[in-house]
C-alpha cells in the first residue's frame, strides 16, 4: 500500500492549506470508510445528498489515521489537526493513485464486459501468480472510487495488478483506463446490461471499448471475437497495439476443444496446444473466461504449461458458479450474483448440459436494468428452456412470472412453478429435492435469491 509522508503526500496532489508542521506525520494506506481506520490511514471522506463524511474527521484521526482530506467548500475545518484542504475530495483521491501509479513499476491488466469480469480477473490474476507478485481488485472496488483505492492499496513490489473496470455510463471506462494505463486489456463480452442506460447493445459496445483509451503503445487487447458488435470495430483498428481474440468458434485466435463438465468442474483442450486445462469451475462460459484470461498470461510469458498451476488455486467471488451441497444431499449452483440474458442463458446451458443428475431444477428470478424490452427478454427466457433436459421451473418476481409463461409454452404447467413470495417458493422446492437433484439459482442482485441456496443448505 501507499506509504508516504505528509510532506510527499502534499507533492503529489493539489493542497490548499499549510502543513509543514504534520510534514513528518506517516501515511500507510487510505480509508474512505472511518469504521475501518487503521493506525496511519489517510482517511478520504465525501459529501453526498444524504451524508457527509467530514463529520467523521476528527474521530478518525482520534481512532489513530495520520491525516485527512477536506473539501474546501465544507465550513469549519479543524485546522488544529492534519487536514489536507483540497478542491474535491474525489478528485483528490484519484489525482494521488494516479501518481502513485506512476511511481511504481508495476504492469497493469484492465479487464471489462457485461458479464464474467470478477471471474475473469480471478482467472488472470491466478495464471499470472505462478511467475509473478500479482495483486488484483477485490470485491466491487471497480468504479471511479474503488479503483484508486485499488491503485493505492499496491505494493511497492506487486509486479502485475489485474484491475476490473465496471460502468453503467458512457465515458466512466474512458476515465478509468486513463488512470490505470494498462498493458493488457480484456473485454469478455457484450451483454444487455446497462441497457437502461445505455440504450442499445451498440451504445453498451462503444463503453466498453473505451478502454482501449488508455492502453499503452503495443499493449495487446483481447476480446471475444464471437461478437460482432467488438469484431466489426477492432478488426480495422488503426493504433498501435496488438489484438487478439478468443471465443467458441475457429476464426478465434484461441478456442476451446472437447469441453467435458462433471461435478468437479470443467476439462477443455484448446487448438493452440494439446495440454487439458482443468477448470474447478462449472460452465462453457467459464471456459471462454479463462481463455481469456490464458491469452493474457501467454502475452506476459507464462508458459501454457504451467497454468494449469494457476487454475487448480482458483476460487471465485462467492455467488458465481459455486457447487454447494444441500442438506437433503441435493447439489445447488449458486450463481445468485447477478444476472443478464447473456448470462442467464449461460446458465440454463450450463445445467441443461450437466451429466449425472436425474432432476435438474431452475430458480430463476428478475433480471433488472434492461430497459424497454425487459418483459420480451424474460418471455424468451423461458421460453429458450428445453424440457428434455430441464425438470422443473421455479421462478421469483414479477419478471419471473414471465420467464415461467415462456416456460409453459415448452414445459407442462405441474413443472413450472411462479412464485411472488420467497418462503413460499422454498418451501416448494424443499418438497421435490433429494440426492438426486441438482439446482441451479439465478437472478439479479436485487432479488437475494441466495436466500433460497441459504434456506437449502
Amino acid at each position: 500500500m501507499i506509504r508516504k509522508t505528509l510532506k510527499e503526500i502534499t507533492e503529489m496532489i493539489q493542497v490548499e492549506n499549510d502543513l509543514s508542521v504534520f510534514h513528518d506525520n506517516e501515511i500507510n494506506g487510505v480509508s474512505i470508510d472511518s469504521r475501518k481506520i487503521q493506525p496511519g490511514h489517510l482517511f478520504v471522506p465525501f459529501k453526498g445528498e444524504n451524508f457527509d463524511g467530514h463529520q467523521f474527521v476528527e474521530a478518525a484521526i482520534k481512532q489513530g489515521a495520520g491525516a485527512a482530506l477536506w473539501q474546501k467548500d465544507i465550513p469549519n475545518p479543524p485546522i488544529h489537526l492534519p487536514i489536507l484542504i483540497v478542491e474535491d475530495t474525489l478528485i483528490a483521491l484519484q489525482e494521488l493513485a494516479r501518481s502513485y501509479r506512476h511511481m511504481l513499476g508495476v504492469r497493469i491488466v484492465g479487464v471489462t464486459g457485461s458479464n464474467g469480469k470478477t471471474t475473469t480477473k480471478d482467472m488472470t490474476a491466478n495464471l499470472l501468480s505462478v511467475q509473478y507478485k500479482v495483486q488484483k481488485t477485490e470485491g466491487n472496488f471497480n468504479n471511479e472510487i474503488g479503483l484508486p483505492l485499488t491503485i493505492l492499496d499496491l505494493d511497492k513490489d506487486t509486479e502485475i495488478a489485474v484491475l476490473e473496470m465496471g460502468m453503467s455510463s458512457r465515458g466512466e471506462i474512458d476515465f478509468l483506463t486513463r488512470l490505470a494505463e494498462p498493458e493488457a486489456a480484456i473485454i469478455t463480452n457484450i451483454g444487455e446490461s446497462h441497457l437502461l442506460d445505455l440504450g442499445s447493445r451498440e451504445g453498451i459496445a462503444e463503453a466498453k471499448l473505451e478502454i482501449i483509451h488508455g492502453l499503452k503503445e503495443k499493449g495487446v487487447i483481447t476480446y471475444y471475437g464471437d461478437e460482432p458488435l467488438l469484431h466489426d470495430r477492432l478488426s480495422d483498428y488503426e493504433g498501435n497495439i496488438q489484438i487478439k481474440t478468443f471465443g467458441r468458434s475457429g476464426k478465434n485466435d484461441i478456442f476451446p476443444v472437447d469441453i467435458k463438465q462433471n461435478d468437479t468442474g470443467s476439462t477443455f483442450k484448446t487448438n493452440v496446444t494439446d495440454i487439458e486445462f482443468k477448470l474447478p469451475v462449472l460452465g462453457t462460459h467459464n471456459v471462454l473466461n479463462a481463455l481469456a484470461a490464458m491469452t493474457v498470461a501467454s502475452h506476459f510469458g507464462v508458459p501454457f504449461e504451467r497454468m494449469n498451476e494457476g487454475f487448480s488455486e482458483l476460487k471465485l467471488t462467492n455467488m458465481r458458479t459455486e457447487l454447494l451441497q444441500g442438506k437433503k444431499g441435493e447439489k445447488i449452483i449458486n450463481d445468485a450474483y447477478n444476472a443478464s440474458p447473456t448470462s442467464m442463458h449461460a446458465a440454463i446451458e450450463l445445467l441443461s448440459h450437466l451429466p449425472g443428475y436425474k432432476n435438474k431444477i431452475l430458480v430463476l428470478g428478475d433480471m433488472l436494468e434492461l430497459g424497454p424490452q425487459e418483459e420480451e427478454f424474460h418471455l424468451k427466457m423461458g421460453e429458450s428452456i428445453d424440457p428434455q433436459k430441464i425438470d422443473f421451473v421455479f421462478t421469483f418476481g414479477k419478471l419471473g412470472e414471465l420467464i415461467a409463461e415462456g416456460a409453459k409454452t415448452k414445459l407442462p404447467s405441474d413443472r413450472v412453478f411462479a412464485f411472488t413470495e420467497k418462503q413460499a417458493l422454498i418451501e416448494k422446492l424443499e418438497k421435490i429435492v433429494n440426492e438426486e437433484t441438482i439446482v441451479l439459482v439465478k437472478a439479479s442482485r436485487g432479488m437475494k435469491l441466495e436466500e433460497v441456496v441459504t434456506a437449502l443448505q
